[in-house]
């Protein structure tokens, strides 16, 4: 049996027709312990990297979930669905066709920083009620748009016959890739709906790190869990390092300021982040700011003790 004294990152390959709660939920019962929680949402339709936080780890989920995340997207061309996805009531068809170099050319055109309008069929709140909610009583409501980033965007296959195709993109946190499939089917003049979604990368963690439930289960009868998590700190790996001396150490457990030469390896650059050790031990992430007096100092962001 395992206890709450599990920490650390477990990294799930999440089963289709499972929301993320879901994936917690099951592994809430596993692993015996209630602190928990996922790191970005994936609809029930998707599968792939679903990064679950454990035990003190469970500070960190917000982080995951703002990092860049990676997919392979399927669409279909010619039809489209109130949920954007196959998994939705079909609202309309064409009988327009594209072939791979309009879907290529109208691709090209979503790279880069842009806006984007949130389905009906997502968790966003407009004025404290969950978008999907209202959707599934048959209310339309007016949706801000959100500034989203898509980093990278290519076109994988596609099959003109039937007019179907795989995307693979890069995209900053809150894109709906299902939107951005549904935007691509009316900028080539039809309709298009998302049939699969593959999450293959989720910040620094490939879907090839990624564990199943039988793997989590078989860990936990033999009470080798521990073994299958990923250390906290590997979240920040694009931060540096900094080590406390003894001196430093002390100040950071009151609250107080650490200066440069308590913090070996401490960036020179005011509101840099970086990863905070002692005595070999992740404490925290830390953030560079300027003092009243001058010079810089290194402050708690984030702790992780």
């Amino acid at each position: 049996m395992q206890h709450a004294e599990l920490n650390g990152i477990l990294l799930m390959d999440k089963p289709q027709g499972f929301t993320s709660h879901d994936v917690v939920a099951k592994l809430r019962g596993i692993l015996h312990t209630r602190k928990i929680g996922h790191g970005g949402t994936l609809d029930p339709l998707a599968t792939g990297v679903l990064p679950v936080f454990v035990g003190g780890a469970t500070k960190a989920a917000d982080f995951a979930a703002a990092q860049d995340k990676s997919y392979e997207a399927g669409f279909t061309l010619g039809f489209c669905t109130d949920t954007q996805d196959v998994t939705g009531q079909t609202l309309r068809t064409s009988g327009i066709r594209a072939d791979r170099a309009a879907v290529e050319r109208a691709l090209a055109a979503f790279l880069g920083p842009q806006k984007q309008v949130p389905p009906m069929y997502s968790a966003v709140k407009v004025n404290g009620q969950k978008l999907y909610d209202l959707a599934r009583k048959g209310k339309a409501v007016e949706r801000p748009a959100r500034d989203i980033t898509v980093h990278a965007i290519a076109l994988l296959a596609f099959e003109e016959a039937a007019q179907k195709g795989v995307v693979r993109l890069t995209v900053s946190k809150g894109t709906y890739v299902r939107t951005i499939l549904h935007d691509l089917g009316e900028a080539l003049g039809t309709y298009a709906v998302m049939h699969s979604l593959v999450r293959i990368r989720s910040g620094a963690y490939a879907l090839t790190d990624c564990c199943s439930f039988d793997a989590v289960e078989q860990a936990a009868q033999a009470g080798e869990v521990q073994r299958l998590l990923i250390p906290t700190d590997s979240l920040f790996t694009e931060h540096p390092a900094v080590m406390l001396s003894e001196e430093g150490a002390e100040r950071i457990a009151r609250g107080a300021v650490v200066f440069p030469r308590q913090a070996q390896g401490m960036p020179e650059q005011e509101d840099a982040l970086c990863r905070v050790y002692h005595n070999g031990r992740f404490w925290m992430l830390g953030q560079v700011r300027a003092l009243d007096k001058g010079g810089l100092g290194l402050f708690v962001y984030k702790n992780f003790r």
